[in-house]
């Protein structure tokens, strides 16, 4: 088994301690500096990137290879990936780009093939001068979704 293979191993039984949590990202480079980013369904607290940090390093020699170690949590500013957290930021905004528009939606529904969102948008009036306010309302398949990231407004 390779280091990294090992690595994987022992997050994955860290995180079925807390089936809340869930991996998003982990990346081991050359220099062996690993680094683990978790979301959860009611977001990630401090003692959850302790609990999976201690986890990895109680189930790790430093002996046999010297690492660097680093679990975070998911910030705001990264974009989706998983259908779990589109699940868990229904009723917010997010900024959506696809091959076609980049739009700001209100994530309606979450379901395995696509999510739902809606957003309103000035266009020309079709009779007349001027402009009017239009609902919009569109399923985006996740494979037409090359970044969605959750917008934050104050």
């Amino acid at each position: 088994m390779t280091f990294k293979e090992k690595v994987k191993s022992i997050v994955d039984e860290g995180l079925a301690e807390y089936p809340s949590l869930f991996l998003i990202d982990l990346n081991i480079n050359d220099a062996n500096k690993i680094i683990v980013i978790l979301d959860g369904d009611a977001g990630v607290q401090l003692q959850d990137c302790i609990n999976i940090s201690r986890a990895i390093e109680n189930n790790l020699d430093r002996e046999e290879v010297d690492f660097a170690l680093e679990v975070a949590s998911a910030g705001v500013s990264l974009p989706l990936k998983l259908v779990r957290q589109y699940h868990k930021n229904i009723g917010r905004t997010l900024k959506i780009k696809t091959k076609s528009q980049t739009i700001e939606a209100k994530l309606l529904n979450v379901s395995e093939e696509n999510i739902t969102v809606e957003w309103t948008s000035r266009e020309p009036k079709k009779i007349g001068k001027g402009k009017e306010t239009v609902l919009h309302k569109e399923n985006i398949d996740y494979t037409g979704i090359l970044e969605a990231i959750v917008t934050i407004t104050f």
